[in-house]
């Protein structure tokens, strides 16, 4: 029984002593080239998400100028009694000039039902860069009769409703294959080109991988399909949100701290205790987006990968392509 005891008291202290070189490796890297000490939080690996014809083609868009509505869809094979065309249905156009065998893409001007604004200055700021335009399918010209064009609905990325709108269909560039690689969660600015996101596909606030979204960027801007966007908040955010910035008022001290500190949105002296100024705080990068889309004033994205929710109304800054 002894000996018993003796050799499982062995094999855990060996067991024990192969883990803690790992751990200890592992907390102690080395540097790398560029100074900083990588591990997993503050530089973890990470995997793109490749965007897919479908999420290049039902990005949707925003467009400074209005989509001429000459035309538009005015019916189905099974009209009235149905409304909504998907994939093999028979859709009408109304409008002149169609010819057999053309494409056109089928594209909707959007209003948010909500009208509560997600961020301070969202609406001015949409309001500067044009209208939001949702994308909903391509259809194929069969043949004109009566006073319209027969179609045939040969991609949708949600069902089509009569009214909606019928353009010229345009190739788009696809993206690229962009390997896994380390992404630092605390780099600094690095003077490139930045943005914001003015909203989400279909008006939602939060946002993860796949989800697309808008920026308030463009090709005036020299911004192209295939570039990268880094996804970054300032805890300076917190103070404009009228949720989070209760978190200013409340205490933070544990009871038996002899001065309690305080977190403050400016630099203040008051109280005993440290005034922690959250604009010294170091700037995080919360995930990467990939342009699929652009118009002179504003660009369509899609998040490759979040380490935390992206908000609308987060910054965005061009990230280095490498």
């Amino acid at each position: 029984m002894k000996k018993t005891g003796l050799l499982v008291l062995l094999v855990a202290s060996l067991a024990v002593g192969q883990s803690t070189p790992m751990l200890t490796s592992t907390m102690t890297a080395t540097p790398g080239a560029n100074g900083i000490i990588e591990t997993t939080a503050n530089v973890p690996f990470v995997r793109f998400q490749t965007p897919t014809q479908a999420d290049i083609y039902c990005a949707g868009f925003i467009s400074k100028d209005r989509i001429p509505d000459a035309r538009y869809v005015n019916g189905g094979l099974q009209t009235p009694t149905s409304t909504k065309f998907e994939i093999g249905e028979i859709v009408y156009l109304s409008g002149t000039g169609y010819q057999a065998g053309q494409l056109y893409s089928i594209v909707r001007e959007l209003r948010d039902v909500n009208e509560y604004e997600i961020y301070p200055g969202m609406r001015k700021m949409l309001a500067s860069i044009g209208h939001p335009y949702g994308e909903i399918g391509r259809v194929r010209i069969l043949d004109t009769r009566s006073k319209s064009a027969i179609a045939q609905v040969e991609f949708s990325c949600d069902p089509i409703n009569p009214g909606d709108v019928a353009v010229p269909f345009v190739d788009k560039s696809m993206v690229a294959f962009h390997v896994p690689g380390h992404f630092d969660r605390f780099a600094p600015p690095n003077g490139k080109l930045s943005g914001r996101i003015v909203l989400g596909k279909d008006f939602d606030t939060i946002l993860g991988s796949g989800v697309k979204l808008y920026l308030n960027v463009g090709a005036n801007q020299g911004v192209k399909v295939g570039d990268y966007f880094r996804v970054v908040r300032s805890y300076t955010s917190t103070i404009k949100d009228p949720v989070d910035s209760l978190s200013f008022k409340a205490q933070i001290s544990e009871d038996t701290q002899m001065h309690s500190p305080t977190f403050e949105a400016t630099r203040m002296t008051r109280g005993k205790g440290p005034n922690i100024l959250v604009g010294d705080l170091p700037r995080r990068s919360v995930g990467e987006v990939v342009i699929v889309g652009t118009t002179p004033t504003s660009s369509s994205a899609m998040v490759v990968f979040a380490l935390e929710d992206i908000l609308a109304g987060d910054t965005v800054q061009l990230d280095d392509q490498d």
